[in-house]
């Protein structure tokens, strides 16, 4: 019988940053702000029954923060920077004024052409951060050891791995909406991964 397994895979909780719509990326290590927080506490409700065999997190504060009520159940972890958010380059830290806007949707809208090496000064391009990601597709995502697992990462290095999982091309990255805590349930079965839910918010209708 072909295994079958379950990934919860989520992006971080709101942080001050995200509200203020400061860049962060992968070199700002913002913590989770109040309401970042209630969402982590709504998420750990609703599937705190769930039997995840392990959790991954990469190595920036706010995912840690936004399982940490799994990692204090004393399920297994491990920190994995691979799942980091793209590097924003000159743009992290700062507010996104018209200029940084223009620049942004350049960059993503030579994504959506096809071509993958566009980049802000000083920052990470597409092929890059998918190139990081291609390293932990069997550790992580394939590990035939675990039935179910739970992923905390980011808004764009999500969109990415779901492309890199569901084998879609980098240009259709912006078809993977994301919200702060929002779930994609996937299953990996024959050889295939397949959502079963996207960017879901059920739980937090549930805690209100």
């Amino acid at each position: 019988m072909a295994q079958s397994k379950k990934i919860f895979l989520v992006r971080h909780g709101e942080t001050e940053f995200n509200r203020l719509g400061i860049v962060q990326g992968s070199g700002v290590d913002k913590e989770l702000n109040e309401l970042g927080r209630k969402q982590a506490e709504q998420f750990f409700s609703a599937y705190s029954s769930e039997n995840f065999d392990h959790v991954y997190i990469s190595a920036l504060q706010r995912t840690r923060q936004s399982v940490q009520g799994f990692l204090d159940l004393g399920l297994p972890y491990t920190v994995v920077p691979e799942l980091n958010e793209i590097s924003w380059g000159v743009f992290e830290g700062k507010e996104q004024v018209d200029a940084e806007r223009l620049e942004y949707w350049r960059v993503v809208n030579a994504w959506k052409r096809g071509d993958y090496s566009a980049r802000i000064e000083k920052g990470e391009s597409a092929s890059e951060m998918q190139a990081r990601q291609m390293k932990i597709i069997e550790r992580v995502f394939k590990n035939e050891a675990e039935n179910t697992i739970l992923v905390c990462m980011h808004g764009r290095a999500m969109k990415s791995m779901l492309c890199t999982l569901l084998n879609q091309p980098l240009s259709t990255m912006e078809t993977f909406e994301h919200s702060n805590l929002g779930l994609y349930l996937l299953e990996y079965t024959n050889g295939k991964f397949h959502v079963l839910k996207r960017n879901d918010r059920s739980h937090f209708e549930a805690g209100t």
